[in-house]
């Protein structure tokens, strides 16, 4: 048994393996790409965030204008009362603040956070 262990281990002392040259080689190779991909990434990924957190303020406009239009204030609109009575698609929002006149709604999306409206249906979002 441990002769066939040695003829084993003696066998494979003879066959080459890779050179610590042609390893370094390909680390390079592929390393340099992505070095350079990954800050593209997490660029990319702050850009969908904050697309992500605009798309989700713009989706709660109607609702929120549509509980005025029944009501004739903001106050007393929740994410909870939207969602139910008016869009069930109403999510990731947060609404700050309400007023008989304004409103605030904010989104956060991953570290995005957006909260531009304050009771202005035309303001850019």
């Amino acid at each position: 048994m441990l002769q066939r262990l040695s003829q084993r281990m003696n066998q494979t002392r003879g066959e080459g393996g890779f050179t610590l040259i042609g390893l370094l080689g390909v680390n390079n190779l592929l390393g340099i790409p992505l070095r350079n991909a990954i800050p593209s990434d997490l660029k990319f990924r702050g850009c969908a965030n904050k697309s992500a957190a605009q798309a989700n303020v713009r989706a709660s406009i109607p609702a929120i204008e549509a509980y005025y239009a029944d009501n004739n204030t903001y106050a007393g609109a929740t994410l909870s009362f939207l969602q139910t009575t008016y869009d069930a698609g109403v999510k990731n929002i947060v609404v700050q603040s309400v007023s008989s006149t304004t409103y605030c709604i904010q989104s956060t999306v991953g570290a995005e956070t957006l909260a531009p409206l304050r009771g202005n249906p035309r303001a850019r979002v």
